[in-house]
């Protein structure tokens, strides 16, 4: 009776899964399609861009691997902006793992990590109680596939494109950027400043001497290291409820 009940509750855990994962998905498809103009290119074809996606469902993690990719920067200089680019995830699953049954098997614990993106860490993390892992599966065969069909047909579409059309739709993917940046600047002067910091040190490394002469990728990483690290020293945020 008792396996009955956890086959029943994980069944509807998936569902559930399955159901939350249609809106993520469909966003994934927009947004992974701009991807795919960028994996275009930087060279890759619709396969490649539709691996690289499966694998790395990451937008900003994409963007700048493809963009490495068409620098033809080293496999060194790809894996540690990566790093450095996704470290939100790795406190995503430190998150998660607070709320994992002590007696949850390793290899569900492995599933679950392949798939912590932004929108199915808030979506898992919302619900009450342990974390049921078919939850997540549901979620992930959802999402995760149009996110990689996504750029599949952007690299289609920007090999069949004319050239303008393609450069117009290379221009999307900034826009998503922009609107994940917007709002917590509107909100916090101190991040609006960071992030007008951020575009000034960027447009000046590329003429500064010594700093122009490393490449993109390497630029970046040493910024984002700097910058971030410089915030979180000046600037220190309070836990939530701590008082002045």
């Amino acid at each position: 009776m008792k396996t009955l009940n956890i086959k029943n509750e994980n069944k509807k855990a998936f569902s559930e899964g399955l159901r939350n994962g249609i809106p993520i998905g469909l966003g994934y498809l927009a947004v992974s399609f701009s991807l795919g103009i960028a994996a275009k290119n930087a060279g890759l074809s619709a396969f490649q861009g539709l691996i690289a996606s499966f694998l790395c469902s990451a937008s900003a993690g994409e963007y700048a691997a493809f963009t490495l990719i068409a620098d033809n920067a080293p496999y060194i200089e790809m894996a540690l902006i990566t790093l450095i680019v996704n470290a939100r995830y790795m406190l995503m699953s430190c998150a998660m793992s607070q709320r994992i049954n002590p007696q949850m098997k390793l290899r569900h614990r492995l599933a679950m990590s392949f798939g912590i993106t932004d929108e199915i860490f808030a979506v898992s993390i919302a619900r009450p109680g342990y974390l049921n892992p078919y939850y997540n599966y549901g979620a992930m065969l959802m999402s995760i596939p149009l996110w990689a069909i996504g750029t599949a047909l952007g690299t289609v579409a920007g090999n069949l494109l004319p050239l303008r059309l393609v450069s117009a739709f290379s221009v999307a993917l900034y826009g998503m950027f922009l609107a994940v940046i917007i709002p917590p600047a509107r909100k916090d002067k101190i991040i609006a400043g960071i992030i007008i910091f951020c575009f000034a040190a960027s447009f000046a490394s590329t003429y500064l001497p010594l700093v122009s002469e490393l490449s993109a990728g390497m630029r970046t990483i040493i910024l984002t290291v700097v910058i971030s690290a410089g915030a979180a020293i000046i600037f220190p945020k309070k836990p939530s409820g701590e008082g002045e």
